[in-house]
């Protein structure tokens, strides 16, 4: 977890007012405590994660597992995935609340969400961040598929399409 400025932690704040507007405003949600979201920390990933855009932490005690924050990527404070940051500050919310698990109830509650391009945006994150720290592409000499990487893979690996053998190409600095 990474600390939040104080800037930062304005918009996170806001964020979490704008998706508490929302759930409050979902008849669905009605018999969920939601007073909890309202009070729970709110933090920051790493800046170097890819794969994970929010995150609600817990611990364990002898009272059992007591919720502790809910941390969002650094990078979705940006003006650019405010849709999206507010879609995973509500995905995490709703974990928050007790729905813990992602089976089908937990999709059906995340479904409620009402703008419908936020929740899309997961891979267009995922992709932007990853070309972000990539300084190589492993490139198929066969298919012309490129896969961004942050290490040389020195011949080691293959396609996943064709098979074939990838290829290191460090990518020119051009962001």
């Amino acid at each position: 977890m990474a600390r939040a400025s104080p800037e930062q932690m304005i918009l996170l704040e806001q964020l979490r007012k704008d998706v508490l507007e929302v759930m409050h405003g979902l008849e669905d949600l009605v018999s969920f405590d939601l007073n909890i979201v309202s009070e729970v920390g709110l933090g920051l990933l790493r800046k170097s994660s890819t794969q994970r855009h929010g995150v609600t932490r817990w611990t364990r005690s002898t009272e059992g597992i007591q919720l502790e924050t809910v941390d969002l990527h650094p990078v979705l404070l940006e003006p650019d995935w405010n849709d999206y940051a507010r879609f995973v500050l509500f995905h995490e919310f709703l974990h928050a609340i007790g729905l813990r698990s992602h089976n089908q109830t937990f999709r059906w509650h995340e479904a409620l969400w009402p703008d419908s391009v936020g929740p899309t945006r997961g891979v267009e994150f995922t992709d932007y961040m990853r070309m972000k720290r990539a300084k190589w592409f492993w490139v198929c000499s066969q298919c012309e598929k490129r896969y961004p990487r942050q290490r040389a893979g020195k011949g080691k690996y293959q396609c996943r399409t064709c098979r074939c053998r990838l290829e290191d190409v460090p990518i020119v600095d051009e962001r």
